[in-house]
C-alpha cells in the first residue's frame, strides 16, 4: 500500500487562473507560498518560503477562482509530485505541484486584495447598522459575549402586542 497525501496552508502569490478543458472541465491553477522561520549557524532568524504550484479541477476549480486573490489564505489537501526543469541559467531546478484534493478558503473576504476604502465602507455600514437595531442592554451584551447572528428587531413585550392569550 502506498500514500502520497499533502497539506498546505498558505498565501496566494497571484490570482488564480481558470482554464476548461477541451470536455469542458474547469482547470484551476493557483501559486500558493508556505513561509517558515528558522534559525541559521548564526543564530540569526531567516525566513524560507516554499511556493507550491495547485491545481484544482472541477467545481472546486469554479470556486477557487470566484472567491479566491491574489493575498488570501487557503488550506489545500491533494497528492504531490516534483516536477524537474531547467531554469533560464541552465540550473536544475525542482518544483512541488499538487493535485488539489480539497480546497477550504481561509480568512474573511475582506482579507483580500480588495480596495481599503470599499472594505472600511462596508465596515462602518455594519456597525451603524448594528448600533441602530440593537440596544446596550442586550442580554448578549449584559454577559460580556459577542454577537455572531445579524441584527435583530427590537423585541415586543407580551402585554403590549396586543394578543388576547
Amino acid at each position: 500500500m502506498s500514500f502520497n497525501k499533502i497539506t498546505i496552508v498558505g498565501y496566494l502569490g497571484r490570482d488564480p487562473e481558470l482554464r476548461y478543458t477541451a470536455q469542458g472541465t474547469a482547470v484551476c491553477k493557483l501559486s500558493i507560498a508556505t513561509t517558515e522561520k528558522r534559525k541559521n549557524v548564526a543564530g540569526q532568524t531567516e525566513e524560507h518560503t516554499t511556493w507550491f504550484r495547485v491545481t484544482a479541477w472541477g467545481r472546486q476549480a469554479e470556486l477557487s477562482n470566484e472567491y479566491l486573490s491574489k493575498g488570501r489564505q487557503v488550506y489545500i489537501e491533494g497528492r504531490l509530485r516534483l516536477e524537474e526543469y531547467t531554469d533560464r541559467d541552465g540550473n536544475l531546478r525542482f518544483s512541488p505541484e499538487v493535485n488539489a484534493t480539497e480546497v477550504q478558503f481561509l480568512g474573511q473576504r475582506a482579507d483580500s486584495a480588495e480596495k481599503p476604502e470599499v472594505t472600511a465602507e462596508r465596515n462602518s455600514q455594519t456597525r451603524s447598522e448594528e448600533t441602530a437595531t440593537t440596544s446596550d442592554a442586550s442580554p448578549a451584551r449584559a454577559h460580556g459575549k459577542a454577537r455572531n447572528r445579524a441584527p435583530q428587531k427590537e423585541l415586543v413585550s407580551v402585554d403590549e402586542d396586543g394578543i388576547p392569550f
